[in-house]
């Protein structure tokens, strides 16, 4: 991946949403039409932040501003969904799925976030076990953690659930802000999931290369970018990886059953299943 690609990803005078757009032109590159279509959609992105804006103008509760935002945001632009087994690949593509109200989890928390952030709130995303979620902070003392996709909040039972599986004592658990690098990484790793699944392989290996330049000795990644390599007939490319994959994890199931597999073919062999 090029170094000027890498920089700017990891530039903090890009905010979240224009760096989700960079790595989506990375990945597809789009025609100068689907630019145009982009701009024409973050048009409709203005206009949601606006009328949220509009709405809690006159409102002095910080609290009962972040119920009324959350109302029109969700209900009144059509924001609530519900959670996918599988997302299309059209909802990680930012400005197509906005427009369409379908979105991917991780997008629809950038993009929400946003939303938020525009309206004079402090917003972020964080990490719940299993979950990446996003809290709006209404004043020092009440935050309101939310799935993006429901837009439902967060309830003290629910948290009590979530955090039963962590070591020590769950009320002295905090949640911190997700770095831009983990935000980064979580949408690369969804998309990279869907595009293998829609059997994209030279679209997923592109999302692979980013994530390796983020993170260049991750063996998951390793072993990932051999497989595709091997299903784009590059196999002998892809040896080096899968070793590396099972130098570095040799206790991964994975890792053992490729082991044995590769110490029965050779770089001759045309096949490798």
């Amino acid at each position: 991946m090029n170094t000027l690609l890498l920089s700017e990803l990891q530039s903090k005078e890009k905010d979240l949403l224009q760096t989700l757009v960079l790595l989506e032109e990375t990945i597809f590159n789009p025609s100068s039409s689907a630019v145009d279509n982009n701009e024409l959609s973050f048009d409709g992105l203005s206009l949601i932040i606006e009328q949220c804006q509009a709405v809690i103008a006159d409102i002095e509760s910080p609290l009962e501003q972040a119920e009324v935002l959350m109302n029109e945001l969700y209900y009144q632009h059509l924001f609530i969904d519900n959670h996918k087994t599988n997302w299309p690949i059209s909802a990680f593509k930012v400005a197509l799925s906005l427009s369409q109200r379908l979105m991917s989890p991780i997008v629809k928390a950038v993009v929400v976030c946003e939303i938020i952030s525009a309206c004079g709130f402090n917003a972020d995303l964080v990490f719940v076990p299993n979950k990446v979620m996003v809290r709006l902070c209404c004043d020092e003392q009440y935050a309101i953690i939310f799935d993006a996709v429901t837009g439902e909040s967060l309830d003290w039972y629910e948290l009590d659930k979530r955090l039963e599986d962590l070591e020590g004592d769950p009320s002295q658990h905090d949640f911190p802000s997700m770095n831009r690098q983990a935000v980064l990484v979580e949408y690369l790793s969804l998309l990279k999931s869907t595009l293998i699944r829609e059997q994209a392989f030279e679209q997923a290996l592109l999302c692979v290369d980013v994530l390796l330049s983020l993170n260049p000795d991750d063996p998951m990644q390793r072993r990932d970018r051999g497989f595709l390599l091997h299903q784009l007939d590059c196999f002998k490319v892809a040896v080096d990886d899968y070793r590396y994959f099972v130098e570095k994890c040799p206790k991964d199931p994975a890792a053992q059953l490729l082991k044995i597999q590769l110490d029965k073919i050779t770089l001759n062999d045309p096949t490798f299943h």
